[in-house]
């Protein structure tokens, strides 16, 4: 008496397919699945623009400071 089974779902899909006929529902289908794929690419961009923001803007010219001689030397005495 509560839910609807598979064939109340069956039958009602018989008869969108009848109304509506199979082109219209391909057609819509299709148009939301780009619009479904849109929206992700855009979520995407959105997350790469956020996460460039937060790097810091890179120093064009300048190198990063080497360590000093003592930690590179035990760096090595431990490397080997």
């Amino acid at each position: 008496m509560g839910g609807f089974s598979i064939w109340h779902w069956l039958i009602v899909l018989l008869i969108v397919l009848l109304v509506f006929g199979t082109k219209r529902l391909t057609s819509g289908a299709r148009d939301l699945g780009k619009a479904v794929h849109e929206f992700k690419k855009g979520m995407r961009g959105e997350d790469e623009a956020a996460q460039d923001a937060k790097k810091p803007a890179p120093r064009i010219g300048q190198e990063p400071p080497a360590g000093a001689p003592s930690e590179q030397r035990e760096h090595d005495d431990a490397s080997r």
